[in-house]
């Protein structure tokens, strides 16, 4: 059986054909087919002499049926500058990992990215610039980057991404933050437009540009710290919420770690699925909240902390975890004498998952202790107290205590926990920004 032919990918600055080397020259000139956007296929000379096919719109659900139209051809695909990052590369593997008929070896060729053609205008490290595209996605994807003095590049969706930048900036408390706008980046077209998020009107200008961000906070906005236990006035809520300290310790308890997947039950205000995915850009969660205004308020508080992937069902457990995906931590915050709610969540749980339960009622306290009994874990008792005004004088006044159960599921009796050399590599998406 003859094997398929490679499938070439090669990245293409705005320079065009004049910035490529003589390897992707090579392969773009041997291609029976390219495949690119309209605006890098008009940057080919006529002596690529391949069949040329833009991308349809959308374009990831037409990759595996392109793929399988020109099985059997030499086909190229073109990218903006790296391909593999945040770029076509990472569709085209995905694409083919899923589908065995469309599956090829793979050939990347890779041009300077815009990230690194900015840092090398800019004079930034690119090691301490943190990156965000917008490239269909939110801009509150942003959010969570922003701190004071950090340099931060973002990629952009198209010519209106720097207005809707700094409008973003100035709702957040960073209308002070210099910005640079920088188009054509390796081009002959090559331009920069810079002024403050606060006073930004530039008008709309080339859609092919990266935004560079010098992060500075007003003195009055709020500090958002990148650890677990964020104020409790960061979030909007009708008291349902899991407070700052407890909040804190859940989430140790929890433990995030990148790729992982939380189910967040009885959501309320949504603060532990919200610091679950601050914690790392590829965590992922699912909060379930039975209350439709609370499903809402859950929404409406991921996008404004910067983390707008959080997926909100509408429903109440256990009945509305079916069909959820495997989670890797599940939190019960609300609902927990449901019946059958604890073994639902626990059945859901691979081995070395992770379960947190808290409660403030007795009825519940009896139930985690039971599960205690029966699974082990750690069982403790969070009394949180708070200094206030006694008259002329200063008291505690002690807040409700928290009950929380803890475990981890073991494997199964006389089945080993998978050692390193055992764990097969994560299907999971590992940078999903």
């Amino acid at each position: 059986m003859t094997p398929p032919l490679p499938l070439s990918v090669v990245g293409i600055g705005a320079d065009g054909w004049d910035g490529l080397s003589p390897a992707a020259r090579r392969e773009l000139a041997a291609a029976e087919v390219l495949i690119g956007g309209a605006r890098q296929l008009a940057l080919l000379p006529a002596e690529c002499a391949g069949e040329r096919v833009p991308w349809p719109s959308p374009l990831r659900p037409a990759v595996p049926g392109l793929l399988a139209a020109h099985a059997g051809r030499r086909v190229c695909v073109l990218a903006s500058g790296d391909p593999m990052f945040y770029g076509i590369g990472r569709t085209l593997t995905e694409a083919m990992a899923q589908d065995a008929a469309v599956r090829r070896p793979l050939r990347v060729v890779p041009h300077p990215s815009s990230v690194a053609y900015a840092c090398a205008r800019l004079g930034w490290a690119v090691e301490d610039v943190e990156v965000v595209t917008l490239v269909g996605r939110p801009a509150e994807n942003l959010v969570r980057a922003l701190y004071d003095g950090r340099r931060v590049l973002v990629l952009s969706a198209g010519a209106g991404t720097p207005g809707e930048v700094a409008g973003l900036l100035r709702d957040r408390g960073f209308g002070p933050t210099r910005m640079r706008v920088l188009e054509q980046l390796g081009g002959a077209r090559e331009r920069m437009a810079e002024g403050s998020a606060e006073r930004w009107d530039a008008p709309a200008g080339d859609p092919l540009n990266v935004i560079a961000l010098d992060c500075v906070r007003e003195p009055d906005a709020p500090r958002l710290p990148v650890v677990p236990g964020l104020p409790d006035d960061a979030y909007e809520h009708d008291g349902q919420l899991t407070k700052r300290h407890v909040r804190a310790a859940t989430l140790a308890a929890l433990a995030p770690a990148p790729g992982e997947l939380l189910w967040d039950i009885g959501g309320g205000s949504g603060s532990i699925a919200v610091e679950w995915l601050r914690a790392h850009r590829s965590c992922r969660a699912v909060s379930v909240e039975r209350d439709e205004a609370r499903a809402a308020r859950i929404g409406r508080n991921a996008r404004a902390l910067g983390v707008p992937a959080l997926s909100v069902v509408h429903g109440a457990a256990p009945a509305a975890l079916a069909g959820l995906p495997t989670p890797d931590a599940v939190f019960i915050g609300g609902g927990l004498t449901a019946p059958g709610l604890l073994d639902a969540c626990w059945d859901a749980l691979p081995p070395g998952g992770r379960i947190v339960a808290n409660t403030v009622t007795l009825e519940s306290e009896a139930l985690l202790t039971a599960w205690y009994r029966r699974h082990g874990g750690e069982l403790v008792r969070l009394a949180i107290a708070h200094a206030v005004p006694v008259g002329g004088f200063t008291g505690w006044r002690q807040a409700m205590p928290v009950t929380q159960w803890s475990a981890v599921k073991p494997a199964p009796s006389g089945v080993p926990e998978p050692g390193p050399q055992e764990t097969a590599a994560p299907s999971r998406p590992q940078d999903p920004s």
